[in-house]
């Protein structure tokens, strides 16, 4: 009963910030066995991979070289539950027999016993699930994500600004101590890694937000960023792999050459999952690559016609008893 419960209550929840069925800003949904990397410079062979660019002190230089142009081209991972890896950093071996048995979760796979093509909870038994939010999962896999934040042009949070498939940028500042990503998708955001040492605000001083509060720091030549105080208004992924506000994210990113990007992250979210899991995909460099300006929520007025299950508005007031929608009844 809590377990349904819960469900119910972080689908209402979610329902206030819903997405829809379609992958993310219009792109198409590749199979989650082999996902190749999605983005607007795609296709043709990679380039040769050339040695990793440092900046002057020697540090790893995740952006740009001066003088050239480039971003990272973002893959489409719209299923995050089938990209578990294990301490050496390779695919679970469970995840992998279930893969070559044709039991992966996917659209239009063999694990759909909801109807849907995809399998739910049933289907990912590596996830570390509660009951609550294996039931969540369920729920999105048989509506087909139905409700998912981003397909309304909300930001993705926590590790799903790395798998949306647009261009992004890291721009180091060395100097000022911090990193800033910027993302051309995700609606056009930004995230700010402060690389001054500075602890998490304690509290009250931790307001919850999409992308959460991010302090990192070298090991080496990878960058590790520490992440804490999410809302709970985003889905780790398309598929709708659900969190809680005790989200703990720690990213680890490298490049191991020119070309490539290793992005890692390790979840742990005792809300929702009974111990953490890890993570992982390469993000590869486009180097004629520049973001330019998307605005996913400019004059979108097919929101204001969403209603969610009980027959509401997910966007504006409710409607009262007896009240026909906007526009003479049109749904």
């Amino acid at each position: 009963m809590r377990g349904m419960l819960l469900g119910v209550s972080a689908v209402i929840f979610i329902a206030a910030a819903a997405g829809n069925p379609r992958p993310p800003q219009g792109a198409s949904e590749p199979s989650q066995a082999a996902q190749p990397p999605v983005g607007r410079g795609g296709g043709g062979a990679p380039p040769p991979a050339l040695p990793t660019p440092r900046l002057p002190d020697g540090t790893v230089n995740l952006g740009r070289v001066p003088g050239e142009k480039g971003a990272w081209r973002v893959p489409y991972i719209t299923n995050m539950g089938m990209r578990l890896v294990g301490s050496d950093g390779q695919p679970l071996p469970e995840l992998r027999q279930a893969q070559a048995a044709g039991r992966a979760a996917g659209p239009g796979g063999a694990a759909g016993g909801d109807g849907t093509g995809r399998g739910g909870a049933k289907a990912e038994p590596w996830i570390p699930w509660m009951p609550w939010s294996a039931a969540v999962y369920d729920y999105n896999s048989r509506n087909n994500s139905k409700y998912d934040p981003e397909g309304y042009c909300l930001p993705p949070g926590g590790p799903r600004l790395m798998a949306t498939p647009y261009p992004m940028e890291i721009i180091q500042l060395p100097e000022s101590r911090r990193i800033i990503m910027i993302f051309e998708g995700a609606t056009h955001i930004w995230r700010e890694i402060y690389m001054d040492g500075r602890p998490h605000p304690d509290g009250e001083a931790l307001n919850p937000t999409y992308l959460g509060h991010s302090v990192g720091r070298w090991e080496g030549d990878t960058l590790v960023i520490d992440v804490v105080g999410f809302n709970e208004n985003s889905w780790l992924d398309y598929f709708g792999h659900p969190h809680t506000d005790k989200l703990h994210v720690v990213e680890r990113f490298s490049r191991p050459n020119k070309n490539t990007l290793r992005y890692e992250a390790t979840v742990n979210d005792p809300g929702a999952y009974t111990r953490p899991f890890t993570i992982a995909w390469d993000v590869p460099w486009e180097p004629n690559g520049e973001l330019q300006e998307y605005i996913c929520q400019e004059n979108n007025q097919f929101l204001y016609r969403l209603v969610d299950d009980f027959g509401q508005p997910i966007f504006g007031p409710r409607r009262q008893p007896g009240e026909l929608p906007t526009g003479a009844g049109a749904r």
